[in-house]
């Protein structure tokens, strides 16, 4: 049986979600991140040396990481043509695109801006806390959120082309995306000012998959 080593507010839960869509039966094993430094334990190294999630072990043994790899291999070994664009079709491009668009391109900015969020708010003696989130706050204006907003308005416009990211039918393109686009809701400032954004966000939380999903993987922070 496929595997799934599940931490808490990560990219894990892609990979419940798609195995719900898929139908597939697979086992959680869970992992809660340090309440201080917000890491994954030191006991998912045992699993795979990064000590990163996700992490899959699938039904003959074989550990997978990366969630995108995890996805293209699972819809790849156990789709049977669901969730997959037909091989050379506008579709099947713009599905690998959006793929390695997820964390390639949307992510990075969106760690940035994680990051100097917490510089902002960390504990530091009081004489380097005004220096600290003064270069954190020229940091976000001057470069983290004009990229996080220049992704926005790329994908705002790219879903104005087509009701999912791939084209007219939903895809795992779509549950690699989730991601990106549910963290710069959480803290990228995306609003009902990109209305094709907010009306993806609803579809997929609609999904009865991605329900079961949620009530198997647990709380997941960036909803809230």
């Amino acid at each position: 049986m496929i595997t799934v080593h599940h931490l808490n507010n990560s990219r894990s839960q892609r990979v419940l979600w798609l195995l719900e869509e898929l139908n597939l039966p697979y086992e959680i094993v869970h992992y809660q991140r340090d309440p201080k430094t917000m890491l994954a334990p030191p006991s998912l190294r045992a699993v795979h040396p990064l000590g990163k999630s996700p992490v899959v072990t699938t039904d003959d043994g074989f550990v997978l990481a990366e969630s995108g790899a995890i996805l293209e291999t699972l819809i790849e070994r156990y789709g049977q043509g669901r969730l997959l664009p037909p091989a050379g079709t506008a579709e099947a491009l713009r599905y690998r695109y959006w793929m390695h668009y997820a964390e390639g391109s949307a992510m990075p900015p969106l760690l940035l801006k994680l990051m100097f969020d917490r510089i902002e708010n960390a504990k530091m003696p009081f004489f380097a806390r005004p220096v600290a989130k003064s270069i954190a706050s020229k940091a976000k204006s001057a470069f983290v959120m004009p990229n996080i907003r220049g992704h926005m308005d790329f994908m705002e416009g790219e879903l104005g082309k087509s009701e999912w990211f791939a084209g007219a039918d939903f895809s795992g393109a779509d549950i690699q995306m989730s991601f990106p686009v549910e963290a710069a809701r959480a803290r990228g400032g995306l609003d009902a000012k990109r209305p094709k954004l907010m009306a993806y966000l609803e579809r997929i939380h609609a999904r009865p998959a991605y329900r079961r999903a949620l009530e198997r993987g647990g709380p997941y922070g960036l909803l809230s």
